[in-house]
C-alpha cells in the first residue's frame, strides 16, 4: 500500500515498494523492463501507451503522441544494465510534483528479484495515489509475464 506523508501545507511525500521474484535471467528481465518503460507499455486497461526512452543518462523518457505533442516524464539518472535503471522527473503527474523510480535487479536462484521503489513529493491528490499504486502493480506484473515469456522460449 503507498505511504503518503504530509510534509506541511499541501506538500506531500509519496513511496510505493514492489518487490517481485521473477523466474528468468537478470538479462531477460532487463530487455522486459525496456520494453515496457518503451514500446510495449500499456494503460491499466490494456490499451498501448507508447514511450521512448534514451538509455544513457540524462537521456529522456517521454511519451509522443504525434506531430510535436506529448509529454515528458523524467530523464535517466542512473543505468547500470541488467542491474539499475533510475529515473527522475514529474512522471505522469500534471501538478507540482517530483518523482524518482528505481528499477534494481538481482540474481537470485534459477531467477531474478526485481526491486521497484517509486518516491515522490509534491500536491498528490489521495485518489490519483490510489491509482498510481495500482498501476505500478500492474506495470511489474506485466514486466514478470514478458519476461518469463520469453525466458520460456
Amino acid at each position: 500500500m503507498p505511504q503518503v506523508n504530509s510534509a506541511g501545507g499541501d506538500v506531500q511525500s509519496l513511496r510505493i515498494h514492489k518487490d517481485q521474484f521473477i523466474a528468468a535471467t537478470p538479462d531477460i528481465v532487463w530487455e522486459s523492463i525496456l520494453a515496457e518503460t518503451g514500446p510495449e507499455m500499456r494503460h491499466g486497461d490494456g490499451k498501448p501507451m507508447p514511450m521512448k526512452i534514451e538509455l544513457w543518462p540524462g537521456g529522456r523518457w517521454i511519451r509522443e503522441t504525434g506531430e510535436n505533442t506529448g509529454h515528458f516524464w523524467g530523464n535517466v539518472q542512473v543505468i547500470k544494465p541488467g542491474a539499475l535503471l533510475e529515473i527522475c522527473g514529474p512522471l505522469f503527474m500534471s501538478y507540482p510534483a517530483m518523482n524518482h523510480l528505481q528499477y534494481r535487479l538481482k540474481a537470485e536462484g534459477d531467477g531474478t528479484r526485481l526491486t521497484f521503489t517509486h518516491r515522490g513529493v509534491g500536491l498528490f491528490d489521495p485518489e490519483h495515489v490510489k491509482g498510481v499504486d495500482m498501476g505500478w502493480s500492474e506495470v511489474i506484473d506485466n514486466i514478470r509475464k514478458t519476461a518469463e515469456k520469453r525466458a520460456s522460449r
